[in-house]
Order: structure tokens, then sequence, then C-alpha cells
């Protein structure tokens, strides 16, 4: 019974939903962030990096699309297997690109969104 107890087996796994769960804004971030997300701090714009997650993951090639497509920002990052969004810019930039995108996913797509949050 004892050897039960000590290998216990912990199965994760996803279950594709139309969901956004991440919708975050850094203010202002440090230099070194930039760099360990592999962006270049000297050609981004120093003011905010926007990040989203969601679920199906080809969902973020469509949010891509709209976050540069709604302001100013750039795209700093775009995963099609992770449903990863990373976006770059100005405070403001970053935000309208995220509302943009979660409005989107919520309304045309019938997304269940998380809030956006900042930092």
């Amino acid at each position: 019974m004892d050897q039960l107890q000590d290998k216990m087996r912990i199965v994760q796994e996803l279950v594709p939903g139309k969901q956004i769960t991440l919708a975050h804004i850094i203010a202002n971030p440090d230099e070194i962030l930039y760099q360990k997300l592999g962006l270049d701090p000297a050609e981004e714009h120093k003011g905010a990096i926007g990040i989203v997650t969601m679920s199906p993951s080809e969902t973020a090639i469509i949010a891509g699309d709209i976050a540069i497509k709604t302001s100013g920002a750039e795209l700093g990052f775009v995963d099609r297997f992770s449903g990863t969004l990373i976006v770059t810019g100005t405070v403001s930039e970053v935000q309208e690109s995220l509302l943009g995108v979660t409005e989107y996913c919520a309304q045309t797509l019938h997304f269940t969104v998380c809030p956006i949050t900042k930092t």
C-alpha cells in the first residue's frame, strides 16, 4: 500500500475550447524582459508588451492579424501551436490591440474571454 502512495501519477491534458485564457499588458517593461523574450529592445517600442494565450491555438494567427490592424502595435511573436501572441508598442497601442483581439473573439467567434489585466 505504501508503494502506491509514493508513486502518484498525474495526467495533465488540454481540453480545447474557444477561449482566451490570458490577456495581459506589461507597461514599461525592463530591457532584460525584451531580451529574454527574444525581442530586440532597440527595435521595439519600449512602452509595453501585450501577451495573449488562446485556444484553439490556431486562433493566434487571426489574433495577430487583428492586433496589428487595430493599432500601431507590432508583432513580437505568434505561435500557432501554443496559442500565444505577443505584441509590442506604446501602452495605448498594446491596450487597443488586446481590446480588438478580445472583442473580436468574444463577439464574432463567440469565445469565452478573460478580462485584460495590466502591470
